[in-house]
C-alpha cells in the first residue's frame, strides 16, 4: 500500500517541524503539512486564552477545552478528506493525551494507509531549544518530551537528540511506500 499520511507526534521543540521541511524536500511526491501549531494559529486569540479552547499557562502546561477539541475534530477530517482526494499529508502534532490523542487521529484516518512516527528529544536538549526558540513557556518542552509518548503506538521512531533533521527524514522516506 502507498502511504498517504504520516503521522509526527513528539514534544514541542523536538524537531518535527524540521523534519517535515526536509521531508518535504525529499520525498518524490509533493507533500502538504498539517501542523497543529496551524491549527492553533487560525483560531481567534480568545480561544486562546480561554478555558473553553487553549490555553498556555507559563509553566508552560497547556490546558484543552471542549471548544479547542470540536474544532481539532473537524481539522482531523479535513486533513483525512484532503488525503481521501488524493493529497499526501504530513501531520506535526503533540499527543498532550497519548494514546487517547493518537484514538481520534486513527478514527479520523480509518481506511488511509498511515506511516506513525515518534519524534523523541532528551528532556535537556529539548528545553535548551525552547529557549533559543524565545516563543513557548519555559517548561513546555521539558513537561511533553515523555508525557506525548504514554502508550502511543509508533511504526518508527526517531530522535533528534543528536540526530539532525535530514537524517531523521531520511530514516522515515525509507519507510514511506
Amino acid at each position: 500500500m502507498t502511504t498517504q499520511v504520516i503521522v509526527l507526534n513528539g514534544g514541542s521543540s523536538s524537531g518535527k517541524s524540521g523534519i517535515v521541511r526536509c521531508l518535504q524536500e525529499i520525498l518524490p511526491e509533493p507533500w502538504l503539512a498539517a501542523a497543529v501549531d496551524s491549527l492553533v494559529d487560525a483560531m481567534p486569540v480568545s480561544m486562546r486564552e480561554s478555558s473553553e479552547g487553549i490555553e498556555f499557562a507559563p509553566d508552560g502546561e497547556v490546558g484543552i477545552g471542549p471548544q479547542f477539541r470540536a474544532l481539532e475534530a473537524a481539522w482531523m477530517v479535513g486533513v483525512a478528506a484532503m488525503a481521501r482526494a488524493g493529497a499526501r499529508i504530513i501531520v506535526d502534532d503533540v499527543f498532550l493525551g497519548g494514546a487517547e490523542s493518537q484514538d481520534r487521529w486513527r478514527k479520523a484516518l480509518d481506511g488511509l494507509e498511515v506511516l506513525w512516527v515518534g519524534v523523541r528529544c532528551a528532556p535537556e536538549v529539548a528545553a535548551a531549544r525552547e529557549i533559543a526558540r524565545g516563543d513557548r513557556a519555559r517548561g513546555m518542552a521539558a513537561g511533553q518530551a515523555e508525557l506525548v509518548h504514554r502508550a502511543v503506538r509508533y511504526d518508527l521512531e526517531v530522535d533528534t537528540t543528536a540526530a539532525e533533521a535530514l537524517a531523521c527524514a531520511r530514516v522515515i522516506a525509507a519507510r514511506v511506500g
